[in-house]
């Protein structure tokens, strides 16, 4: 039976109406740490605006910052199950999903911003072939400085650090096996319960870069840093493979370009950050301490022990930790 004049007319408008109106946004959400206002926050911003700007709207990505959506396990969860697509995320959390994510953290084997940056153009290609196997997009990973003893006491001496109580991430099972070995009491917490376990007393002593310090207000509380590079510190951003596979190739392209580049821009800021915040630390009264030559020697004999014990029981790829080690070997880039 044909259709009425005007019914085929209005049935052609409609049609029209929907071809011409754009596809909804497909909205990437990604929760972080990070507070509002920090570096990173105002490079993933930067980088979001141009994700949108790129794919015409096609691609938003939509932060969750300050630890709103829980702390790194929580944030795990939720992008299992589909409730956030992506995070920032700290390696030894990462660690549960892809062990050589710490890689890089692995104690003292990175000492300098030079070994950085030999070492990073190998082994980052690396990581994100080794976190796609896991069904995990890298877009980035950013390093964060290097990570100090800092505490409400002096340590220069094996007698110093008696007594501490020293945080550690809740899930770091290779900061805890190397101050276990070193003789430290730890006190694994979820990094967003540090700030008010140190205004209460439960810890008195952390690991972090400086710049992580200020930006997560524990400063005020720590009166003394050891003069010791412990831990490369980094920070991965990654997206769920489910999600990044809903997304046209061209936009993820563009995405992956923007965060790549903002990477970039975030570890050339976090060096000139880091040494501002030590800056300011000390002048609100931050004295910087030396360990005696024996206790340096033997905290550093406990991590090439705790890195080999990883290798050889295959926490650690054996093969990533080979990849480091050549990089480092390698002459120096002019």
């Amino acid at each position: 039976m044909n259709k009425h004049p005007l019914i085929r007319v209005l049935s052609c408008f409609v049609l029209s109406l929907a071809l011409a109106m754009p596809a909804a946004a497909q909205v990437i959400k990604i929760a972080t740490l990070a507070p509002e206002g920090s570096a990173w926050m105002r490079e993933m911003r930067a980088a979001a605006a141009e994700v949108k700007q790129g794919t015409a709207g096609r691609v938003e990505v939509k932060f969750y910052p300050g630890g709103v959506m829980g702390n790194d396990a929580v944030v795990l969860r939720k992008m299992r199950l589909g409730q956030l697509q992506g995070g920032v995320l700290t390696a030894s959390e990462l660690s549960l999903v892809y062990p050589d994510a710490p890689i890089y953290s692995l104690p003292f084997l990175l000492n300098s911003w030079e070994e950085v940056d030999r070492v990073r153009p190998v082994v980052d290609p690396l990581l994100a072939k080794g976190f796609e196997a896991k069904g995990i997009r890298m877009l980035g990973v950013s390093g964060l400085g290097f990570g100090y003893l800092m505490g409400n006491k002096p340590m220069r001496s094996r007698a110093d650090m008696d007594g501490v109580k020293l945080w550690i991430p809740q899930t770091d099972e290779i900061a805890s096996r190397v101050f276990e070995l070193g003789g430290l009491s730890t006190i694994p917490l979820p990094l967003g319960d540090v700030f008010t376990s140190l205004q209460t007393g439960l810890v008195d002593t952390v690991v972090n870069t400086p710049s992580g310090a200020v930006v997560l207000q524990w400063h005020g509380k720590l009166k003394y840093l050891v003069d010791l590079p412990l831990t490369f510190v980094v920070g991965y951003l990654v997206v769920d493979d489910k999600a990044w596979k809903r997304i046209p190739a061209a936009d993820q392209a563009v995405l992956a370009k923007a965060f790549e580049t903002a990477g970039r821009r975030m570890d050339a800021n976090i060096r000139r950050d880091d040494a501002a915040a030590l800056a300011a630390m000390k002048q609100q009264g931050l004295v910087v301490t030396s360990l005696d030559a024996a206790e340096a020697k033997r905290w550093r004999a406990l991590g090439e022990q705790v890195n080999a014990e990883l290798a050889s029981s295959g926490q650690i790829s054996p093969a990533m930790l080979e990849a480091v080690r050549r990089a480092l070997a390698s002459p120096k880039a002019p």
